[in-house]
């Protein structure tokens, strides 16, 4: 099998959530340690992402550039949004955001790789899609307002984004991630080995 990641939860022996926010909130729990010792340990709690790495029959990466104000960038990134729906099927939402952000379909879905993007302090986890066979959506484009209201799209050649990510120039971790994976998925078993878009996801549960 390989290393695998073991699900396991330590004691909390208790729990406090001193901020709330519109989508995310912050939590401080009491957590026992392997000596005995209760520490306080503060994350951010979070809903869930999905990212899109889509691929047009030109080897070419869809992608936006947006601002984010917490590092002060405009960063490169793929499409990608929270899950707003306890338990939303995270193939919807990747082709709702795939659709409201780039106004682009595909026909073949697979899920690229998942992550916990910043497990040290925050609950965050993210499916990354691979989506090719891509075409224009039918009907009007979504309306797009606050960051995304002057939101850059181009298609880059997938060579020059993981170049670009290795040499630190890009630095989103949906991108930097769904770029190097794909890179070695084909560089190995081929992208016909990934999970179908429906695998099962125990970091955020959903229904069919």
């Amino acid at each position: 099998m390989g290393i695998q990641d073991k699900p396991e939860e330590w004691q909390v022996t208790a729990t406090a959530t001193p901020f709330t926010g519109n989508k995310t909130s912050v939590r401080t729990d009491q957590v026992v340690m392997p000596d005995g010792s209760v520490h306080g340990r503060d994350y951010q709690v979070h809903p869930g992402s999905v990212a899109v790495l889509a691929l047009d029959d030109e080897d070419r990466v869809i992608v936006l550039r947006q601002y984010r104000h917490p590092v002060r960038h405009r960063l490169w990134e793929i499409p990608a949004g929270l899950l707003d729906v306890p338990g939303e099927n995270p193939l919807h939402a990747a082709q709702r955001e795939l659709y409201e952000e780039a106004h682009v379909k595909a026909e073949d879905w697979r899920v690229l790789t998942d992550v916990y993007t910043t497990p040290g302090g925050c609950d965050e986890a993210v499916r990354i899609f691979l989506a090719r066979d891509l075409s224009e959506a039918e009907g009007e484009r979504y309306a797009v307002s606050e960051e995304e209201a002057d939101m850059e799209h181009a298609r880059v050649p997938l060579p020059e984004l993981v170049r670009s990510a290795i040499a630190g120039d890009v630095h989103n971790n949906c991108l930097v991630v769904g770029v190097l994976a794909l890179s070695a998925v084909r560089a190995g078993d081929g992208v016909d080995s990934l999970r179908p878009a429906d695998a099962p996801w125990p970091a955020r549960p959903f229904e069919a």
